[in-house]
């Protein structure tokens, strides 16, 4: 197993790197097209805004190769958003491979933007990477957009509005919290997207 880490503009890249480490997976940090190509497994990581994300990519020659992997692509956070068509975040176009815009968080009263902190999960049905044992389980959010919830919804959460906590679109898989960080959920998920 070769697992490579796309930086997307994150400062969370340590935290799931050592994450995979206690799995017994040792990650290459890479922005090399051909290593990228290459790995069995690909996660693209992430804590920051969309539009310098995107850029990162662009720069770096990413942007239509990441589109045409065929292996097994998880985003984490900012790399979940960036699978999807748009942000409202500066209205930056993203790479297109799930259906949707991601949208601020609305502010109520008693909610603040950002979500920080633990969440629940609704689990509709098993999948990839959640089994109905999963259902109603605590996972670690940080995040001011989300992404509505759809077809390809494998997890749902609600800070005021309900969103997508993790996304399928063919070989490529997307949560908004950080499985780094979400204690033994987090690990369960990480593992099944590597059994991938």
């Amino acid at each position: 197993m070769s697992v490579v880490l796309v930086d997307a503009g994150g400062t969370n890249i340590g935290s799931v790197r050592f994450a995979l480490q206690r799995l017994g997976v040792d990650p290459v940090l890479s922005s090399d097209a051909s290593t990228i190509r290459a790995a069995s497994h690909v996660i693209m990581t992430g804590v920051g805004a969309a539009a310098p994300g995107m850029r990162r990519l662009r720069e770096n020659g990413l942007v239509d190769l990441v589109r045409s992997l065929q292996q097994p692509v998880l985003g984490i956070c900012l790399g979940m958003q960036l699978l999807f068509e748009r942000s409202e975040e500066s209205d930056t176009q993203c790479l297109g491979i799930v259906p949707g815009q991601v949208r601020r968080l609305k502010t109520r009263a008693g909610l603040r933007v950002p979500h920080m902190g633990w969440n629940t999960l609704a689990i509709p049905r098993d999948n990839a990477l959640f089994s109905a044992d999963d259902d109603a389980s605590h996972a670690y959010f940080v995040h001011g957009y989300a992404a509505p919830v759809a077809d390809g919804t494998l997890a749902q959460s609600s800070h005021g509005d309900t969103f997508s906590a993790a996304v399928q679109r063919g070989n490529f898989f997307g949560v908004q919290f950080h499985p780094e960080r979400s204690s033994a959920l987090g690990a369960r998920v990480l593992q099944r997207f590597l059994a991938l």
